[in-house]
């Protein structure tokens, strides 16, 4: 079995708080958010939402990722979510 992780964005609604994170288990770490599991920014600013994920095989490429994604304006976000999903639609659905 090879090794995932995963880069992802979440949003509290189209074009509301974002938040970039990095796992190695998607299905978990979305569920984990929604469920407001531990106090944190998405629990506190209801950012819940997961708009846009990508695939790395390894951990050091998705972390370097994830800290790119982070260092962006928000419109370099704002296009890299509606490039795939232009109505913002939850993809946790989609993955269970």
């Amino acid at each position: 079995m090879v090794a995932a992780y995963y880069v992802y964005i979440l949003a509290s609604r189209r074009h509301g708080t974002l938040y970039a994170g990095v796992t190695n288990d998607l299905i978990r770490r979305i569920y984990e958010h929604r469920e407001k599991r531990t106090p944190s920014f998405t629990a506190r600013y209801g950012v819940t939402r997961l708009v846009y994920f990508e695939v790395f095989g390894d951990p050091i490429s998705a972390i370097t990722r994830e800290k790119q994604i982070k260092k962006w304006k928000r419109e370099y976000k704002t296009n890299l979510i509606e490039r795939d999903n232009p109505d913002w639609a939850d993809l946790y659905d989609s993955l269970c």
